[in-house]
């Protein structure tokens, strides 16, 4: 069988799964509201599972790659918060130091996809480090419904926090040049767009359909950004226009892409929200420009 695309949905179902993908509604409501779009011998489980990610099915870079060499590390919070971990990946056969790449993931914490993502970027010339929000509640579960569930219990003031010690910790490395850069999906877009207010140093940011900070905190950013949106995104397309406005006062470098057609997590190749060709023209544009800020 085919794969399945975003095409192959009615809008109202991928809307209903990106709120449940996003805690508004749980596995339950998300079930008694699809039932009206299984249709022809479907079931509402059934289009849950068609929705849900393959990893394996995605995967583009494998583990145990011998171009690069990976580890999993560990940092400390702030304030005495505890240990954090991460997965960090470097080019084998690189002796110098690199310039560094933070990976930020969704709200399901260090998943098979954002390991993947890390390597691809790895494999560009960069030390990228990948931590994982959900560190201190034991993990990713490899399980999506178990860690959207355990991420919802964050404090997410500390998973701010977190993120920021991580990129300090990164750019600490002594195998590491001292020029960083973030590159963030969904939740973590919106953690790319945070760091670019906190980190006056950040060499660049990336934000992947993140929510966006706020006019007062826009004028806190030195770093040039690279923003990439989803057509079909109400909820985080609403704060486009504020965000532009301020960063436009604030005299901030940018640029900014909506790719039409697409959905939110177009850049996700695990479901079917994957959209190929506006993911390939995203990360064309992702990589050079980490490559022009960072080299």
């Amino acid at each position: 069988m085919a794969r399945k695309t975003a095409k192959d949905f009615d809008q109202g179902l991928l809307d209903l799964f990106d709120k449940y993908v996003h805690g508004d509604i749980d596995r339950r409501g998300f079930l008694e509201r699809a039932t009206r779009y299984a249709v022809g011998g479907m079931t509402a489980s059934m289009l849950l599972d068609l929705l849900s990610p393959r990893f394996a099915e995605a995967q583009q870079i494998p583990k145990d790659d011998k171009r690069l060499q990976a580890s999993t590390v560990e940092y400390a919070s702030p304030q005495g918060q505890g240990r954090m971990r991460g997965y960090l990946v470097r080019p084998t056969g690189v002796s110098g130091k690199l310039p560094g790449v933070l990976v930020v993931h969704e709200n399901r914490g260090l998943n098979p996809h954002i390991e993947d993502i890390a390597r691809r970027i790895a494999l560009d010339g960069f030390m990228t480090f990948a931590p994982d929000a959900l560190a201190p509640l034991g993990g990713y579960p490899g399980d999506e419904d178990k860690a959207r569930e355990l991420f919802a219990k964050l404090d997410q003031a500390k998973v701010r926090e977190d993120f920021l010690a991580a990129a300090r910790y990164l750019e600490s490395r002594p195998d590491c040049t001292g020029k960083i850069g973030v590159v963030g999906f969904c939740v973590g877009g919106g953690i790319a767009n945070y760091l670019a207010t906190r980190l006056p140093e950040l060499a660049g940011a990336v934000a992947f359909y993140g929510a966006q900070p706020t006019p007062e905190d826009v004028a806190h950013i030195k770093a040039p950004l690279l923003l990439q949106y989803a057509e079909h995104d109400d909820r985080i397309d609403a704060g486009i226009p504020g965000y532009e406005a301020a960063l436009k006062a604030n005299h901030v470098r940018y640029q900014i892409f909506t790719y039409p057609g697409t959905q939110h997590g177009f850049n996700n190749d695990t479901t079917p929200r994957y959209d190929k060709a506006a993911a390939q023209l995203a990360w064309q544009r992702t990589i050079e420009f980490l490559k022009k800020y960072l080299a």
